[in-house]
């Protein structure tokens, strides 16, 4: 019987269905935003995961809201958030990898390396996509769930700067996803 049962558990474990994916998530006043990081940009999907992972969010906003463009979160558009080494990177574009409607970006300023700032990030809201940033900025992951709720935010009140009038806290954290799972988000065949 046991000679029986084991092969039986080691196949189902290998199932690809069984497989676990880290998923980025995004909680908000206005509700949940699941992102999937992409394998094809390993160095910003590795910061988001260890940024997420140390609560280096938690404590932030979505800071700047623009209808019919982008949802930005993470650190505020400061010099610092932007010459500090320890919080750039490289780009890592992709021509696979385009700024369509719910592309998850990394922010930057107008560096002439595009280095990426990786305590920054953007989602963009454009239905059309924005991709006269394609090759300027690295998109290294997308919305499956929740493009409902950033197109809720960016459609807040905004002053001058468009920053929100009332604070869009962050609660970023990596999530397991499996297979079969993600299978509903056109994420994995």
């Amino acid at each position: 019987m046991y000679k029986l049962f084991l092969p039986l558990l080691l196949l189902m474990a290998s199932c690809p269905n069984d497989k676990v994916y880290e998923v980025g998530q995004i909680i908000t006043p206005k509700g949940e935003i699941l992102i999937w990081l992409h394998d094809e940009t390993p160095n910003h999907k590795k910061s988001f995961i260890q940024l997420a992972n140390d609560g280096y969010w938690d404590s932030l906003t979505f800071n700047r809201v623009i209808p019919d463009f982008v949802a930005q979160g993470g650190c505020p558009d400061t010099p610092e958030g932007f010459n500090d080494p320890e919080y750039l990177l490289a780009p890592e574009f992709s021509e696979k990898l385009l700024h369509d409607y719910g592309a998850f970006g990394a922010g930057r300023d107008g560096n002439a390396e595009k280095l990426s700032a990786r305590c920054q990030f953007y989602i963009v809201q454009n239905k059309n996509g924005e991709h006269r940033l394609d090759g300027d900025y690295t998109v290294y992951g997308k919305v499956i769930k929740g493009m409902d709720v950033v197109d809720a935010i960016v459609n807040v009140p905004r002053d001058t700067i468009d920053e929100p009038l009332v604070p869009i806290s962050l609660d970023v954290n990596i999530i397991e996803m499996k297979a079969k799972d993600l299978k509903e988000y056109a994420v994995i065949n």
